[in-house]
């Protein structure tokens, strides 16, 4: 099993969401099992037909995702079109005061992918405080778990 997160932070405050996210799936995976965590710059096509499932996270930028996280699905879009339909895949949005555009905005581009949205989108507006590093423990545990049951 390989699941591929991918996000794109600033200020790291998405930064260290992703570093819960990433740490609870770790932690949850099997032996032998990989989680690959990258920038939105740093991932690409190949990173995304080699897995099995992604969760993507992006700060809340102006109503919108972060020009990174934009940057990276427009560069994947057309090389995995065909070939990950039906990818299960999970997201998480970090804003100061909202989310709900940043989390439209990517979800209609992986619309067009095809991809199975297999758990709710978490979205931490304001501090990340013990609630909202509870929230993005139980992301990245369920969604590796999930994986690794072959549910998702």
């Amino acid at each position: 099993m390989k699941l591929l997160l991918v996000s794109h932070s600033r200020a790291g405050h998405t930064a260290g969401l992703a570093a819960i996210v990433h740490g609870a799936a770790t932690e949850a995976a099997s032996p032998g099992s990989e989680v690959v965590m990258l920038d939105a710059f740093d991932a690409g096509p190949d990173d995304v037909l080699g897995a099995d499932g992604i969760i993507i996270g992006t700060p809340a930028r102006f109503g919108y995702m972060s020009g990174a996280v934009k940057d990276f699905l427009e560069r994947i879009y057309h090389p995995c079109l065909d070939k990950t339909a039906g990818l299960p895949w999970a997201l998480f949005v970090k804003g100061d005061t909202d989310t709900t555009g940043a989390a439209t905005s990517v979800e209609r581009v992986v619309a067009g992918l095809r991809w199975r949205r297999v758990l709710p989108v978490l979205e931490v507006v304001g501090p990340v405080g013990e609630l909202e590093a509870e929230a993005a423990t139980e992301l990245g545990a369920t969604f590796a778990a999930g994986l690794e049951a072959r549910i998702f």
